[in-house]
């Protein structure tokens, strides 16, 4: 196969990757919209407060964790801390880059969400079988380390 055909594959699977991706990022985001509103969360929290379960990240560390923008972090952080879903705490490494951390309140918002999600995991673990469901893990997360060795287009 020539350099022209591998170029064009390659064109024709990204293309189709994307339209995947973008069709399942819409999938994931129905089923989260749907486990996390009994809650009293959106998706867009129960993504921000997740990021921070286990150890309390400032805002721009979250949002590199997450793939999505600061900004969009920071107005969802501080619409958390106004809910009284989370805290802003002091950062000993950057004094003004506050740690965003749960409250006991987030947490158990987070909680009433667990069993919902692992009855969606558990379907699609039967549906897809265990060892395939881990396959796809391993080539999403695949995927997406490749996607951050690209550079952006304009820094070309």
């Amino acid at each position: 196969m020539s350099g022209r055909q591998d170029a064009a594959e390659a064109g024709e699977l990204m293309a189709g990757v994307a339209l995947a991706v973008f069709r399942l990022n819409g999938q994931f985001l129905d089923v989260a919209e749907n486990l996390a509103k009994p809650a009293g969360l959106t998706a867009a929290w129960w993504q921000v407060l997740g990021a921070v379960l286990d150890e309390p990240l400032p805002v721009a560390g979250i949002a590199r964790a997450m793939g999505i923008t600061r900004q969009s972090v920071q107005r969802i952080a501080d619409l958390l801390v106004d809910k009284g879903m989370a805290v802003y705490r002091p950062n000993p490494a950057h004094a003004r880059a506050k740690l965003l951390e749960p409250t006991p309140d987030g947490l158990a918002a987070v909680r009433r969400i667990t069993p919902g999600q692992r009855e969606v995991a558990t379907v699609l673990a039967d549906r897809l079988g265990i060892d395939e469901f881990r396959r796809v893990r391993q080539a999403l997360e695949a995927l997406s380390q490749a996607m951050d060795t690209l550079e952006a287009p304009d820094a070309r």
